[in-house]
């Protein structure tokens, strides 16, 4: 039975554009877009998006699991204390991204998130103030009108930069951005969109 259609025979709930494969539509509905508070899963979707880089999220979705696991289930204080012989076994770990840079990454990001942690009290409190703590949500008619940047990605970017992240330029940061909620990029036609949340 196809994507489009439930058991039933009826169409399945609309849904955006790009969440056509089964675990893409899971993943559209229970957290794109869904504002995410907790510091932990800001530090997974950080290095998974950070990971994407080059490739496509339903590549990186396939391998979520396997980077919980790999990564001490994306506690940053765990990753912050991986060494140069941990970073090495990671490389031979086909269930993830075999890239050196991103790995090395990773454990430094951690230990970034950290710092920024001890400044602000938690992650959640800095990365948000880039959109004034709450979510942007502007209508969007089809795909082709979301953005791949923002100035707020462009901002955010800047700063984790400077901060000593990496990976994370621009897009990855406005990918971040709308997959924790920061920003709504539903489109009209999804039944999760802002103008049929209004209607409610």
């Amino acid at each position: 039975m196809s994507e489009s259609k439930l058991k039933s025979g009826k169409k399945a709930p609309a849904r955006c554009e790009w969440a056509v494969d089964p675990l893409n539509a899971v993943y559209h509905d229970k957290e794109w877009g869904k504002p995410v508070h907790d510091d932990n899963i800001l530090f997974e979707f950080l290095t998974l998006e950070g990971a994407q880089a080059g490739l496509s999220w339903l590549t990186v979705l396939k391998k979520r699991e396997a980077y919980r696991q790999a990564f001490a289930g994306f506690d940053p204080k765990k990753v912050a204390k991986f060494d140069k012989k941990k970073e090495a076994a990671l490389l031979k770990n086909e269930g993830i991204v075999r890239n050196r840079l991103k790995i090395s990454s990773t454990v430094t990001n951690a230990k970034c998130f950290l710092e920024v942690q001890k400044e602000f009290g938690s992650f959640d409190k800095y990365i948000w103030s880039f959109v004034g703590g709450r979510p942007i949500a502007k209508r969007r008619k089809t795909s082709r009108e979301i953005p791949a940047t923002s100035p707020e990605s462009d901002a955010m970017s800047k700063d984790l930069k400077k901060r000593g992240f990496r990976f994370v330029g621009t897009t990855i940061c406005y990918a971040f951005m709308q997959a924790c909620g920061l920003v709504d990029d539903h489109t009209d036609q999804c039944r999760f969109s802002v103008a049929k949340r209004k209607r409610k």
